[in-house]
């Protein structure tokens, strides 16, 4: 997806993960998934360079969907479908 697309996505659940390090944004977006329904989307927050390699390989390994990062000044926008 672009940017764009992104952006634009309506996204069911947002966690803010911003100012933990790694592995706090991937604990809490463990936590969150949990409160979504097949097919609806998360948004994670997080100022951790490693959470745009860790949230794809967790959505590979649990069958989520992976749908891009977006870089905003200072932190990452990552979002999924469950």
């Amino acid at each position: 997806m672009t940017t764009e697309e992104l952006k634009a996505l309506k996204v069911d659940k947002t966690v803010d993960a911003r100012g933990t390090s790694c592995p706090g944004p991937l604990l809490a977006a463990k936590k969150a998934i949990g409160e979504l329904q097949p097919g609806q989307v998360m948004e994670v927050l997080s100022s951790d360079e490693g959470t745009k390699r860790d949230i794809p390989k967790w959505c590979t390994k649990k069958g989520y969907e992976y749908l891009g990062t977006v870089e905003e000044s200072g932190y990452f926008r990552i979002y999924l479908k469950k």
